[in-house]
C-alpha cells in the first residue's frame, strides 16, 4: 500500500472511489470543484498495486474570531472503496494527510464525522476550545485538532468551511 499526493491520471480513479464510498456524486462532485478552484490544500490517495483505493481531502478553513480570522484546514472527505473499508486504508490517508498538515505548517485541523473514529487521531470537540461550526451539527461530530501547541487558544468563534460546500 503506497499514500501519495494525487497526480491528474489519479483524478477519475478518485471520483469512483469517493462515490462507491459516500454512495452518492455529491462528495465527490465538492473534491472536484475545490481542486478546480485551486482549494485543495493536501489532496493524497491510497494506491494498492497500482488501483487507487483511497482517498483524503482537505481544504481552507478559517476561524472566524473576534474580527479575526485563523485559517488551518478540515479534512473532508476521507474515503476508501467498499470492498477495501476496515483494512485500515482511511486511517493510513487520515495520519499521512495530519501529518503533511502539519509539516506544512497548518495551526489546526477540523473534521465533521463520526465521533467514535476520529479522536484516534488527536480529534476532540471543538467546542473544548469555544469553536463552532457553520453548519448546525451535533457538538460531538465536530472536531478539532491543534497541530501547533496553543494554537487555538483564545480562538473561540465560528469554523467557516469554503464556499463550495454550501454550492454542492
Amino acid at each position: 500500500m503506497t499514500i501519495r499526493p494525487e497526480n491528474p491520471e489519479d483524478i477519475p480513479a478518485i471520483r469512483i472511489v469517493v462515490e462507491k464510498a459516500f454512495g452518492r456524486p455529491a462528495e465527490a462532485e465538492l473534491v472536484e470543484v475545490l481542486r478546480q478552484n485551486g482549494k485543495a490544500a493536501i489532496s493524497l490517495v491510497a494506491e494498492d498495486d497500482g488501483r487507487i483505493v483511497g482517498h483524503v481531502f482537505f481544504s481552507p478553513v478559517t476561524i472566524q474570531s473576534k474580527g479575526t480570522g485563523l485559517t488551518g484546514v478540515g479534512l473532508a472527505p476521507l474515503a476508501v472503496i467498499p470492498e477495501r473499508q476496515k483494512q485500515g486504508i482511511g486511517s493510513m490517508l487520515a495520519e499521512h494527510g495530519l501529518r503533511r498538515s502539519r509539516e506544512e505548517g497548518h495551526p489546526y485541523v477540523v473534521v465533521l464525522g463520526h465521533p467514535e473514529y476520529y479522536p484516534r487521531f488527536g480529534f476532540v470537540p471543538a467546542s473544548r476550545f469555544g469553536i463552532k461550526s457553520e453548519y448546525d451539527v451535533a457538538d460531538e461530530v465536530f472536531m478539532v485538532m491543534e497541530l501547533r501547541e496553543g494554537a487555538l487558544n483564545g480562538c473561540e468563534g465560528v469554523a467557516k468551511y469554503q464556499p463550495e460546500f454550501n454550492e454542492v
